[in-house]
């Protein structure tokens, strides 16, 4: 696509030899934008909820292969322009022609090209690896460039906030103004002294967690991008902050406070009306961990907490103690992760200039405080040839003109401060990265939690980052290196030769990655050459982002480093309404291990009625690995996320977007495993997700009282207990319920006395065995009833059990079930026992909520009453919410086909459930990402 050129300044003073740029996808004489059928389409975009529109535009123009969801995602995302008006685009032509034009008149001016010709290439390339989804920018390029408004580029921001008032309310305003422009930060609050230390006029500091609270009011209040996603933030907190235990604590305790206020019926959901009274929802948390720490963790030994201000240790604690804490908290609620600071400032290119400290949102960028990262990505799927073959030369290709392109962005980019600005220009860091890595593994038949699909994935970002700096070389000797290189030479070509010898000690399996690791190694030896003549014009190139909303663009079926989500997906069609289907990579991966068509058809049948392929026909077990995904029948080990994650880390400049996901039967012991083995294995940052942890119960119920119970051994009194029969005549009502999507009803029968005598349970299709499992259930429990067991015990024991379905009901009384046994007896409490023995249970009508908001947050408790009273709306609804009785994403799919609980929260602009990507999720109904890529 682009020649190697001279690329260093001549003697005398003669001119810069420019880039001459070759055809590599495109034809001479022929636009890319012929070369395709196009077709207008109708983008109407309903809530799947109450069925209201939220988007529509009707004849767009898309080419005939551009799937219907990413029709939908450019269309409401990327199109720029008034709803409704003439002004707005309306053609996927306009958008590309908006951002490339830029990007080609930008290097024009500032002298990239060799000539007019060699530009003219260049816009024909990026234009059609575009328009045939080979990758994507960051969305902020489609937000913003060749529009009117700033031209910000960048997704990722790290900021810096010192131990002074001024500094920290510039951080609030800072971050206000980079959420406003549809990306996310991350700052470290570690300079800020702790709260046991103390102030110049002799009072005692607040510690930097009581500035969290701000920061996050106002990250709750800003939308980023207008209403494009909701503000997306990191905050990192040194492990030697004398406040650091604190910090650990702060999310897991605002936990259980959202435990306690959902059983007691209050709207905790993501985006519920109550949630906003839960402080420090809105960031994700990351303790910096040290080598000297995770030493003193390994051989249980005491860890010294530093002062700010004198950098004198004021307190030693056990490390193993400290550490077990960050695991325990993880355990809770997915907060904190971990970051781990020597092996991120081992690879960081320009230590002269400052360390490292903080990261993203999303952990992938890492670089110099007041910086920022802008991205792009490219699909894998797109270079995998007919012949199964990976196309790495095509590949290293379209890496040169991406990293061109990125490049060129630095010289026309606005930046939300002056600091970032400055930074960034002197730095010019990079983040090019890749998606669909799981469904390339899984197509060319390698298992993800496997040494092949581990040394592949390797190969490929060896390739793609060491073909990145050898352009970045090059690019160096034409328009020179990135301003702070002088000062910081000796650690960038440090750290390229760090690269290079990993990219040595990748071992390879077959003829795939041992030809791109063949490559690699011929790109990183030329770009070391290059490198040390002209310097290099990027501080960093690579990061593995989560891909979310650009994931959806390129229709890639897995984002970033991510497996596969499930075997079955959703698909919308053209005509509208939806459908399941099997993964399209699986048939490709099929045929790759050597099937037969017939074989295929049936093992795809298969998948397709069960969703796994457990004892599929025709399926040998050596192949089910292949098949693993990241949940459902066969889902990977934790463990296997982290090697994975440990082979690709030592070719990224900077980290990668990540949750290792466990099971909910995880323990704290195996979350320690999982973040002492991400310190061992050299990954730089690391974060877990127990299934269900957002929503778990308080630990160790009931413990307490059992031990009391055996210390003084009760008289065993024996009796014979007594059936007090129902009159043939008795009061009942009956209540029809939805949970989850699910409907039933219930019918209570009473004695004349008003005491529950009996219950009948009517769920799922006549005779089939959902309904005798309940038809049975409902006679034990009247039996019981009726010999004399107390409905109380019965609500303890069947309240708050959890298993699918679960979610939100249409009664206002219980709001929320974890599962239909929940909610039937918190109905039948609140419907036949005494306020006293509810109020015991923790279970209250919507009125009886309401009227305590006033009498447990009373002026002089703990809890902001003002801040209860403003944002807790505990005022029963009489309107039924439309509950979904298919799917309408794939993770919801998911759920349907394998009765598994995705933890994934409601996507705030459509309702539909979102999928994970990276550290992120992403909605696959209208491209919302709660991420910053």
């Amino acid at each position: 696509m682009t020649e190697t050129v001279e690329t260093t300044a001549e003697r005398g003073g003669a001119p810069r030899e420019r880039l001459r740029v070759q055809r590599v996808h495109t034809t001479e004489g022929v636009h890319p934008y012929d070369e395709v059928t196009w077709e207008h389409r109708d983008v109407v975009m309903t809530n799947w909820r109450d069925g209201t529109v939220n988007f529509e535009q009707r004849g767009v123009e898309f080419p005939d292969f551009w799937s219907v969801n990413a029709t939908n995602i450019v269309t409401s995302k990327y199109f720029r322009g008034a709803a409704g008006s003439a002004a707005r685009e309306n053609s996927l032509r306009g958008l590309i022609d908006r951002v490339v034009g830029k990007y080609v008149a930008a290097g024009v001016e500032h002298g990239y090209f060799q000539s007019g010709q060699d530009a003219e290439v260049f816009e024909h390339e990026l234009t059609w690896m575009l328009l045939h989804q080979v990758f994507s920018f960051n969305s902020p390029v489609w937000f913003n460039v060749g529009t009117s408004s700033p031209q910000q580029v960048s997704a990722c921001f790290i900021l810096a906030v010192d131990d002074t008032m001024d500094s920290i309310l510039n951080w609030y305003k800072e971050e206000g103004l980079i959420f406003k422009g549809g990306s996310g930060a991350g700052l470290n609050l570690s300079r800020i002294r702790s709260s046991k230390e103390l102030l110049s006029s002799g009072g005692t500091a607040s510690g930097p967690v009581s500035f969290m609270r701000g920061a996050d009011a106002s990250a709750g209040t800003i939308k980023s991008g207008g209403a494009t996603r909701r503000a997306a933030k990191m905050v990192v907190l040194d492990v030697d902050h004398p406040d650091v235990e604190e910090f650990i604590e702060t999310k897991a305790k605002e936990e259980r406070k959202i435990r306690v206020l959902r059983d007691a019926g209050f709207d905790m959901d993501l985006g519920g009306s109550d949630i906003t009274s839960v402080q420090y929802q809105n960031a994700n948390n990351s303790i910096r961990v040290s080598d000297e720490f995770m030493h003193a963790v390994e051989s249980g030994g005491q860890f010294g907490l530093r002062s700010r201000t004198t950098g004198e240790i004021i307190e030693q604690v056990d490390a193993k103690s400290l550490f077990g804490k960050l695991a325990k908290a993880a355990w809770e609620c997915a907060d904190p992760g971990i970051q781990y600071d020597d092996t991120i400032n081992a690879w960081h290119t320009c230590p002269e200039s400052g360390r490292i400290t903080a990261s993203n949102p999303c952990s992938e960028y890492m670089h110099l405080d007041n910086s920022s990262c802008n991205l792009a990505s490219l699909n894998l799927m797109k270079f995998l040839g007919d012949d199964g073959v990976f196309q790495a030369e095509r590949f290293a290709k379209a890496v040169e003109i991406i990293i061109t392109a990125m490049d060129i962005s630095i010289c026309f980019a606005d930046f939300p401060t002056e600091p970032i600005a400055d930074t960034t220009r002197k730095f010019r860091q990079l983040g090019i990265g890749y998606a669909n890595l799981g469904a390339l593994l899984m197509a060319t038949g390698h298992a993800y939690d496997s040494e092949g699909g581990r040394a592949l994935a390797a190969a490929i970002s060896s390739l793609m980052t060491g073909t990145a700096y050898r352009r970045s070389a090059e690019l160096a000797g034409v328009v020179g290196p990135y301003e702070g290189y002088a000062r910081n030479a000796d650690a960038h070509q440090r750290v390229m030769r760090k690269h290079a010898a990993a990219n040595d000690l990748i071992r390879t399996y077959d003829h795939l990655d041992s030809e791109v690791q063949r490559i690699a190694t011929r790109e990183w030896q030329t770009a070391l050459l290059i490198g040390a003549a002209n310097g290099w014009r990027n501080a960093q190139a690579s990061v593995l982002a989560p891909t979310g909303t650009i994931g959806l663009m390129m229709d890639c079926d897995t984002t970033g480093v991510e497996p596969d989500l499930a075997l079955v997906k959703f698909k919308k069609l053209v005509g509208g309404g939806s459908m399941q289907i099997v993964n399209q990579t699986v048939p490709r991966a099929l045929k790759a291990l050597g099937y037969q068509d017939e074989q295929v058809e049936a093992i795809v049948e298969f998948i397709a009625e069960h969703g796994h392929v457990v004892d599929a026909p025709g399926l040998r077990r050596e192949h089910y690995e292949v098949f693993d995904c990241a949940m459902g029948e066969r889902s990977i080990a934790p463990l296997g996320h982290v090697r994975m994650m440990a082979a690709v880390q030592p070719f990224m400049s900077g980290a990668i977007s990540k949750t290792v996901n466990m099971p909910e039967s995880a323990t704290v012991e195996e979350v320690e495993d999982i973040y002492f083995q991400g310190w061992k294995m050299g990954i730089k940052a690391l974060a877990i997700y127990r299934d269900n942890c957002k929503v778990g119960q308080p630990l160790s119920a009931g413990k307490g009282n059992a031990a009391s119970a055996k210390a003084e051994p009760e008289k065993v009194i024996e009796y014979r207990p007594v059936r007090k029969r129902l009159p043939k005549k008795r009061p009942s009502q009956t209540v029809s319920f939805t949970v989850g999507g699910a409907e039933g009803y219930l019918h209570a029968g009473s004695y004349p006395d008003d005491g529950l005598g009996e219950i009948f349970v009517k769920l799922g299709k006549q005779g089939s065995t959902l309904a005798g499992v309940m038809d049975a259930f409902s006679m034990s429990i009247s039996v019981g009833l009726q010999y004399g067991i107390p409905l109380e015990f019965y609500v303890s024991k069947f309240q708050n059990l959890r298993f699918e379905p679960a979610g939100m009901t249409d009664d206002p009384d219980v709001r929320i079930a974890t599962s239909v046994l929940d909610y039937l007896f918190r109905r039948l409490a609140l419907d036949h026992l005494p306020y006293d023995s509810r109020a015991q249970l923790g279970i209250f009508t919507a009125d009886e909520r309401s009227a305590q908001v006033a009498v447990d947050y009373a002026p002089g408790s703990d809890v902001d009453l003002e801040a209860l009273r403003t944002t807790v709306d505990a005022t029963p609804t009489t309107e039924v919410e439309a509950k979904p009785t298919a799917a309408h994403s794939s993770t919801e799919l998911l759920e349907l086909h394998l009765g598994k609980a995705a933890d994934a929260p409601l996507c705030m602009t459509c309702g539909t459930k979102m999928r994970p990507a990276g550290s992120c999720y992403v909605c696959e109904g209208c491209g919302s990402t709660s991420g910053c890529s």
